[in-house]
């Protein structure tokens, strides 16, 4: 099994502990984690890349329990086995599209994927060059998905990717998430409310707020 969490537990400060469901997933397999909003389904995110330690329970990625990698050799392990679709982009407006690749190359300390071609496999081959302040929001959010890829990560986690998107471009991002994470032998996990990728992704848990 790639990925396991057992018992976890988290509190923001001031907040109600929340408890999540067990969660197994192996490579090139996919989970739809439904919740409604507040319901902590980014904590969970954020707990399943180590971005967050859990007040109780452990995750296991590939025989390794994250709790017990901290600084740079979380951070290391992470790029090199994790790769993060965030709700937003968070794309560095300073670099073109080539270049925000490039930089989840240079962190990860692996070669990875041919950028050019993941791009083209994307529909975004000829934006390489271009700044990302001038994509839409569709494409930049093809490339924030592209940067995740681009390591050849274990592990795909992907944080409301349709919330602002119609029918066809639900389909559309859900199809390539799925086919890209085969592609790589990748496990692939979605968070999100939108109650359409089920029909996408039958597989799934629900995160209820206590």
């Amino acid at each position: 099994m790639l990925l396991k969490a057992n018992s976890l537990q988290y509190a923001h400060p001031g907040q109600d502990l929340i408890s999540f469901p067990e969660i197994r997933v192996d490579s090139g397999e996919a989970l739809l984690v439904l919740g409604k909003s507040g319901s902590g389904k980014t904590t969970l995110l954020n707990l399943l890349a180590g971005l967050l330690n859990p007040k109780s329970g452990e995750v296991i990625l590939d025989g390794v329990k994250l709790s017990a990698l901290s600084g740079q050799k979380l951070d290391l392990f992470r790029g090199k086995n994790i790769g993060i679709v965030f709700q937003k982009p968070h794309l560095i407006a300073a670099l073109n599209v080539r270049q925000n690749l490039e930089l989840a190359h240079f962190f990860s300390k692996k070669k990875g994927q041919d950028i050019i071609q993941l791009l083209t496999e994307l529909g975004i081959g000829d934006k390489a060059n271009t700044s990302v302040l001038t994509l839409s929001e569709g494409e930049a959010q093809r490339v924030s998905i592209a940067r995740a890829l681009v390591t050849n990560p274990k592990l795909i986690l992907a944080d409301e990717p349709t919330s602002s998107l119609d029918d066809e471009n639900t389909e559309k991002v859900i199809r390539l998430l799925k086919s890209q994470a085969q592609k790589i032998g990748a496990a692939l996990i979605i968070v999100t409310h939108d109650q359409r990728v089920k029909n996408h992704i039958p597989h799934f848990i629900e995160v209820l707020a206590s």
